[in-house]
């Protein structure tokens, strides 16, 4: 008669062990010239799948694992408002909106550059910079283009892309939902570099169990080699385990690279015992190598690259060092620039910050 009540008391262990590794997120969000609550407002972990909306009274709650996350606020015709902070216990911002300017964007909007015909000239053009052209794009889907708006200025030869609301992306390949809050898009064509930025929550699609399980599959293909898979298996000291090799640019050369012996030297990487906060920083581009995958083909078709390549590599500069959380999520993350294969996977391959390959 004893094991039932011994299985019962392991269960309720096991529960609590869950909930306290979780962080409780609350507060309230107003109005900052009337101290009216916002019933409606968005608030999310930024590149997660954890979100709410705010109740009549404005309150809202959410329940985060142990890591680093970015906090967005957003209502429409207001300012968004955005908080760093470490999931380590529970945490509760009371945050206060300040009603968009209209009349000064209206202005900006009037004095533009702005392209009438902008998603017939650009709309391919944008969506293989910012969706990407990977086997996953071909399975995705802006349900809401006519919220773009495209500015292209001759001067300097640049490229520039708003969106009035949130984009809605379906990738139907990983099975995710995405809203994505565009920031902004820019691609300069006298370097052909482009550079994005905005806040993405994710949804996870229903569908059949074979569904769920070839999104599993899809999800793992995307996980291993990624950029998030390194950032955690530099924190958590498995780069060699992982597959991965860094190689830092000779300083008196502008093609070779030589390979780090040790990229846990102090020079490159600190980790601290207090926070559990490691800081990464390359004093120079370093060449990124994954060896236990080999590049897709389309990716050495596009890039006009020999087929029988083995390994993917990719390419970084960090202007400044990065702070990194457990949870792979790591600031200032304008810091980090890619290049090579990285660069090639763009929103259609990329995974939540609490995403874990196995789930």
């Amino acid at each position: 008669m004893k094991r039932p009540h011994l299985l019962l008391a392991s269960i309720s262990l096991f529960i609590s062990a869950i909930v306290f590794s979780q962080s409780t997120v609350t507060g309230k969000i107003t109005d900052a010239e009337t101290k009216l609550p916002l019933e409606g407002a968005s608030v999310f972990a930024q590149n997660t799948t954890k979100g709410t909306v705010t109740d009549k009274e404005g309150n809202y709650r959410l329940y985060l694992d142990k890591g680093g996350y970015e906090l967005i606020v957003s209502f429409t015709g207001y300012v968004s408002r955005t908080i760093n902070f470490e999931a380590v216990s529970d945490r509760e911002f009371n945050l206060e909106l300040q009603k968009a300017d209209n009349s000064m964007s209206e202005i900006v909007i009037r004095s533009s550059n702005e392209v009438t015909d902008g998603w017939e000239k650009y709309g391919k053009f944008f969506i293989d910079h910012f969706i990407g052209r990977t086997p996953f794009a071909d399975s995705c889907t802006l349900v809401n283009p006519e919220v773009l708006k495209f500015f292209y200025y001759k001067k300097n030869d640049r490229l520039k892309v708003l969106a009035s609301e949130p984009l809605q992306v379906k990738n139907n390949a990983l099975g995710y939902t995405m809203r994505y809050e565009l920031d902004s898009f820019v691609h300069s064509y006298k370097i052909e570099i482009n550079s994005y930025r905005g806040y993405c929550l994710y949804t996870d699609m229903e569908g059949t169990p074979e569904q769920k399980a070839e999104w599993k599959q899809a999800r793992e293909q995307a996980y291993y080699g990624s950029r998030l898979h390194f950032i955690r298996s530099y924190y958590d000291s498995t780069l060699k385990q992982s597959g991965f090799t860094v190689d830092i640019l000779s300083k008196n050369s502008t093609t070779k690279f030589d390979r780090l012996a040790n990229p846990y030297d102090s020079s490159y990487y600190f980790f601290n015992d207090t926070t559990s906060d490691a800081e990464l920083w390359f004093p120079g581009k370093v060449s990124i190598t994954y060896s236990k995958k080999a590049p897709e083909k389309e990716y050495l078709q596009q890039y006009g690259l020999p087929l029988d390549v083995k390994t993917q590599i990719s390419y970084v500069d960090l202007l400044d060092a990065i702070l990194i959380k457990p949870n792979g999520y790591f600031v200032d993350q304008r810091n980090w620039i890619n290049q090579g294969y990285w660069s090639w996977k763009n929103l259609a391959d990329l995974l939540p910050y609490d995403y874990e390959p196995g789930n």
